[in-house]
């Protein structure tokens, strides 16, 4: 688990983000330039929160584990043991799934 050893600073958010889909219901196999890009993800690891003039400490507002949708754009690649994840601010993550 190597992103255990991978620490956000301040307000960032790891994610992974769920796999395309290459099959439709109907079964018919989508090529990967038809396939749309995935938005939702689920967050791996944040950072300890965001500072502000008085030194307040203002929390993430997502936790370790919760599914997140994410902007279409944005987001800085991260690779780590041969597997993608994305960096974004707390503020990019356009809303989080209540279960």
């Amino acid at each position: 688990m190597a992103f255990r050893k991978f620490l956000p600073l301040f307000d960032r958010v790891l994610v992974e983000r769920f796999t395309a889909e290459t099959v439709t219901k109907g079964g018919i196999m989508l090529p990967r330039k038809s396939q749309s890009k995935v938005l939702h993800a689920t967050v791996v690891a944040v950072g300890p929160g965001s500072v502000h003039q008085k030194r307040n400490v203002l929390p993430v507002s997502v936790k370790v584990g919760e599914k997140v949708l994410l902007p279409e754009y944005g987001g800085t690649k991260v690779t780590l043991e041969d597997k993608d994840y994305f960096l974004f601010r707390d503020g990019d993550i356009l809303r989080k799934y209540v279960e």
